[in-house]
C-alpha cells in the first residue's frame, strides 16, 4: 500500500498531462514538423518529455523526501530538460549538448550521487573511493571522489545519449523505461537492497514511463523529443546507482542498447568521425543504430519494439535472481548475441518503402 498510491498517482497524472497535451500543445504550435523532412502525415504534439518532467517533479516533492541526492536529480534533470528543449526547436550543435550533458552529470555528482564501490565478479570489490578532494561551497564543506566522479560521469553520460539515441521509433524509450524502474523497483524492495524511498522513486519513474507509453506505442499521439527521451536515461542512470550501485543490474536490462550505441561509437572513429555526430553520415556507412537495422533488414516498427522489449525484460527479470558471477556471464552473452546481430544485419537493407516508418523520429542521433 506504500507504494501503491504513488504508482496510481503517476499513472493518472501523466495521463492527465498527456491528454492535456493533445489538445492544447497544437493551439501552442508545439508541434513536429514532418513536411520538413518529407514525411504526409499530420503534425504530431511535440516533445511530451517536457511534461514529464513537470509530473516527475510534483510527484518527488509530494511522495518523495527532498534530500540533496533527489534535488540534485530534479536540478540536473531541470537542466537538461530545458537544454534539450531548446535543441528540439532550433538543432543545437552536438558539443554544445555534450557539454550541457556533463554538466548535468557534475550536478548530480556534487550533490552526492555517485558509485563508490564496484562489486568484482571474480571476487572482491573496487574501490573507487580512494582520491578524494574537499573544497567549500556556501558555506559547506564538499567531498569528491575522483574515481568515483569519472566513472558516475561517464556512466551518466552515456545512458542519458544510448536512451536518445535509441528513440528512433516512437515507444523505444518510454517502454525501455517502464521495463528498467519495475525493475529497479522490484530490486530495491527485495531484503538484499530494502531502500523504501529508492522504491518509491523507481515505481513513480516506472508508471511515468507507462502513462506516457500509452501516448507513445507506435503509432504515436504525442511525440517524446529528446527532452524526454534523455530525461529518461538520466532517471535510470540515478536509479542504479540509487539502488546500491546495482549498475550490472541496469547493464543488463539496457544492454542491448548500451552496446550498440558503443559500437555505433566505435564505428564513427573507425571512420575518422565525431562520435556524437550522427545523422546521414550513418546512413551512407550503415552504422546506423539496431533498430534502424532492424527496420532495413525488413521488421515492422511493432515487432522492432516488442523484441526489444522482450530482450530487455527477460535480462531485466533474471537479474534479479541472479548473483554477480551470474550477471557478469549475462552481460558476456548479451555481449555475444549483441556481435551476432549485428553481423547478421549488417549490409541488409530492405529498399522496399515502409508507409509506417512516417511517425518514426524525424532526426537520427
Amino acid at each position: 500500500m506504500n507504494y501503491l498510491v504513488p504508482a496510481i498517482t503517476a499513472f493518472g497524472l501523466t495521463l492527465l498531462v498527456g491528454w492535456l497535451a493533445m489538445r492544447f500543445f497544437p493551439k501552442w504550435g508545439l508541434l513536429d514538423n514532418p513536411q520538413k523532412y518529407g514525411y504526409k502525415r499530420k503534425p504530431i504534439p511535440y516533445p511530451g518529455g517536457v511534461l514529464l518532467f513537470f509530473v516527475f517533479v510534483i510527484l518527488s516533492l509530494i511522495f518523495l523526501e527532498l534530500t540533496p541526492k533527489l534535488m540534485g536529480l530534479i536540478l540536473g534533470s531541470g537542466l537538461l530538460v530545458l537544454i534539450s528543449f531548446i535543441d528540439d526547436r532550433l538543432s543545437l550543435p552536438s558539443w554544445i549538448r555534450l557539454i550541457v550533458h556533463i554538466l548535468v552529470a557534475g550536478i548530480m555528482i556534487v550533490s552526492g550521487i555517485g558509485v563508490e564501490v564496484i562489486t568484482n565478479p571474480l571476487g572482491g570489490t573496487i574501490e573507487l573511493n580512494q582520491l578524494k578532494f574537499l573544497f567549500e561551497f556556501g558555506g559547506k564543506n564538499i567531498e569528491i571522489l575522483a574515481l568515483s566522479g569519472v566513472f558516475t560521469l561517464i556512466w551518466i553520460v552515456l545512458i542519458i545519449n544510448t536512451m536518445n539515441w535509441m528513440d528512433g521509433i516512437p515507444g523505444l524509450t518510454s517502454g525501455l523505461t517502464f521495463i528498467g524502474g519495475l525493475t529497479m523497483f522490484f530490486l530495491s524492495i527485495s531484503d538484499v537492497v530494502s531502500q523504501p524511498q529508492t522504491a518509491l522513486l523507481a515505481i513513480i519513474v516506472a508508471m511515468i514511463a507507462l502513462g506516457f507509453w500509452l501516448f507513445d506505442f507506435y503509432p504515436p499521439k504525442i511525440i517524446i523529443g529528446d527532452s524526454g527521451s534523455m530525461f529518461f536515461g538520466l532517471l535510470l542512470a540515478a536509479l542504479a546507482i540509487f539502488s546500491g550501485g546495482k549498475i550490472a543490474t541496469a547493464f543488463l536490462i539496457l544492454g542491448f542498447p548500451i552496446l550498440d550505441a558503443l559500437f555505433v561509437i566505435i564505428r564513427r572513429l573507425a571512420n575518422k568521425q565525431a562520435p556524437w555526430k550522427g545523422g546521414e553520415w550513418d546512413r551512407e556507412r550503415k552504422a546506423v543504430h539496431l533498430h534502424h537495422r532492424l527496420l532495413d533488414f525488413g521488421f515492422s516498427e511493432r515487432q522492432v519494439l516488442l523484441a526489444i522489449y522482450a530482450l530487455a525484460a527477460t535480462f531485466g527479470i533474471s537479474s534479479l535472481f541472479l548473483g554477480t558471477q551470474g550477471k557478469f556471464w549475462a552481460i558476456v552473452l548479451i555481449f555475444v548475441l549483441s556481435v551476432v546481430l549485428s553481423v547478421l544485419l549488417r549490409g541488409k537493407k530492405n529498399n522496399e518503402s515502409n508507409p509506417e516508418g512516417e511517425v518514426s523520429k524525424p532526426r537520427l542521433h
